[in-house]
């Protein structure tokens, strides 16, 4: 009769229970899609200068989540943060992958304060200057390429 180790029988079982199966494929990327929940003006002086898509980010768990695990955005297009009070707004970039412009925008519509081109997956803060009541998230270079400007307003509408 052969007696054999129980440290060994356990350490074999061990390492055969750590191994994928070969069959087992990498797991994709979540990606989440682009949602036009409506559409923002920029505007100088009473003037329309242009039109972009938004994805209205309403609930506490679109708000935090905000372009996390995105790649692109439609071309024209934002994502717009409305909150509920005017104050200092601070975003993060953590599990963001793209690089962005922050537009902080006050109760009445203008763009107050704006951060351009924030690096992706960084967790220093983003803090707007003054306080804001809304945030819109766009393509990075979008602020410099369209020339918006702080005192410009904007109007937004759902669809």
């Amino acid at each position: 009769m052969i007696m054999r180790h129980p440290a060994i029988i356990l350490l074999m079982l061990a390492a055969f229970a750590c191994q994928a199966p070969e069959t087992e494929a990498p797991r994709a990327a979540v990606t989440i899609p682009f949602r036009v929940d409506g559409t923002l003006e920029f505007l100088r002086t009473g003037e329309t200068l242009l039109t972009i898509d938004i994805e209205i980010a309403a609930s506490d768990s679109a708000q935090e989540r905000g372009m996390m695990q995105r790649t692109s955005f439609p071309p024209m297009s934002g994502m717009l943060f409305p909150f509920e009070r005017e104050e200092i707004r601070q975003f993060w970039m953590g599990n963001t992958p793209l690089s962005l412009d922050l537009l902080f925008i006050s109760a009445d519509s203008q763009i107050v304060d704006f951060s351009t081109y924030a690096e992706p997956f960084s967790a220093d803060p983003i803090p707007s200057r003054v306080p804001a009541q809304h945030v819109l998230e766009v393509p990075a270079g979008f602020v410099d390429s369209q020339g918006i400007v702080e005192g410009d307003r904007v109007r937004w509408r759902r669809n």
